[in-house]
Order: structure tokens, then sequence, then C-alpha cells
């Protein structure tokens, strides 16, 4: 099985990507969270073709991608996984949260430098939040974050096999999160003490900086919870909150070229701190 899983891995991951977006997406019009605000067939779009550019992008950059770089750092005993004897299954068993740790860092460090906030505004400047909110970044921003993972994974050795599951739950974690599908409350206050939830990350996405810089988890919730970066719920409440960025509240249409633009031509605001401004967590 895990020789099959990596040997497809590409075409497994776009299978899971296809099932949830159609999945996730019948589920928003058929139980909305929120009212959108702008036209959902402009902006689905608009960001799927930044996706499908993504995608291109990091094909012509990347001579190899995150598993087959894992399958090399495999073959070279490379990171701290491989300087002892561990059976398979404790290497992706300690593996796992350890990409997810470095994947929350990641993102923390993208909201406190404004170089790097600049790219991360496309993800955020979007003015609904849905299924497709969560893999609307920037080209740049991906090509950074895939050259941070592979750094991490050489650095802690992690396993193939990790690598191909974490990506899974990643992307799989990041599309339902940022989904606007509307969960029972009690099945909400259980689940995001598993997984991120989209009540908990909606918070996230909040024009308010000491919202914005909260809720930094795409796949556990813990490392918010440890690192004190969790915010249980929005000021506004849920269908109070604004979304978005508050310079852009006026673009309600964006276009592709807009969001390619954004990190050189777009105002940073107030939002390049992993501190709230008012004090507050």
């Amino acid at each position: 099985m895990e020789a099959w899983l990596l040997a497809h891995e590409g075409m497994v991951r776009g299978a899971a990507f296809l099932a949830l977006l159609l999945g996730l997406g019948l589920a928003e019009s058929l139980a909305p969270r929120r009212a959108p605000v702008a036209s959902r067939s402009f902006r689905w779009l608009h960001n799927l073709s930044l996706i499908a550019i993504d995608t291109v992008v990091l094909r012509l950059v990347f001579p190899l991608l995150l598993v087959e770089f894992a399958v090399l750092v495999q073959e070279r005993g490379w990171g701290l996984l491989n300087l002892v004897a561990l059976p398979g299954w404790v290497r992706v068993a300690a593996a796992l949260p350890l990409l997810d740790l470095a994947i929350y860092a990641q993102h923390r460090a993208f909201h406190a430098v404004p170089l790097l906030w600049r790219l991360h505004m496309v993800h955020h400047a979007d003015p609904d939040i849905d299924v497709t909110t969560g893999v609307r970044f920037h080209p740049v921003e991906m090509i950074l974050s895939l050259a941070i993972k592979m750094a991490v994974v050489a650095a802690l050795g992690a396993p193939p096999l990790a690598v191909v599951l974490f990506e899974l739950l990643l992307n799989a974690t990041s599309m339902f999160n940022h989904a606007n599908i509307a969960l029972p409350p009690a099945a909400d206050r259980i689940l995001r003490w598993i997984v991120v939830t989209p009540d908990m990350h909606r918070v996230h996405h909040s024009v308010q900086p000491h919202e914005t810089n909260s809720n930094f988890g795409f796949n556990h919730p813990w490392w918010d919870r440890l690192f004190a970066s969790y915010r249980d719920q929005p000021q506004a409440g849920h269908q109070g909150m604004t979304i978005g960025l508050t310079q852009f509240l006026e673009r309600k249409r964006q276009s592709l070229a807009w969001m390619l633009a954004l990190p050189v031509t777009g105002a940073t605001g107030a939002y390049p701190s992993t501190r709230p401004k008012d004090g507050r967590r």
C-alpha cells in the first residue's frame, strides 16, 4: 500500500482535491454559514485559476517536489529521525505533528514579517471565505512554502509516507476549515479539540488585526492553545464579522491579475504582526 501511494501520490492528491472541492462546495450551497458578499462564480473562477498557476509554477521551479525530495532524504540518511534505528511507524508518527508544527511556525512568520505578509495578503484579501480560499495563495508564497517544507523534511528526516500523509491532511484540512459550512455548535466544540474547524479558522480571516493574528493552525488546533494564539470566537460574531483586509474592502471583484500584482501594489495595512494591536488575545 505504501509503495502504491508513493507511486501515485499526484493522482491521489488530485482526486482528493476534486472530491473535497465538489463535496464542500455542495455543502456550502446547501447549508452556508454566512451569506456571500461577492459573486461566488467570479471568485471561484479566479481563485481556481490562481491554483492552476501555482501548480504549474511549482513544477517549473522545483525539479523534485516534496515527496520525491523525501525519498532522496531517506536514501541519503539525512535528518534527526535517521540518526537512530526506529520502526517505520514510529518515524511516521513522530514526523506528522512535527511537520504540522513547522507549518504553524511558518504561518506565524508570514504574518510577522512585512515582506512575507505582502505575499500572504493574497490569501487574506478574499472578501468571502469558502473552500477555494483554503488553496488561494500567491505563487511566490507557494515557492517559499515548498522550500521551507523541504528544509524541514531534510532536518527531520521525515519518511516519504509521512510526507504523503501530511500533504493530504494539510490540503484536506485547509479546504475544510475555510469552507463556508454550518456545523452544529456541539459538534464544533468537540471537533476543535481534534482538528481546526471552520468556525475556529474563520476568526483568522476577520478584518480586525487582533483576530487576524490568532488561530494560525491549519490542521492540529493544539499549537494555538499551546503558544497563546487561540481565540475562541470573533468579537462581532460569525454573522456580524467582516471578512478580508480593511484596505481592500472596496475591491469586491478581485481579478486574477489583481491578486498576482497585490504583493507589489497593495498596502500592508496594520496586519503584519503576531501580536494583537489592542493588547487582547
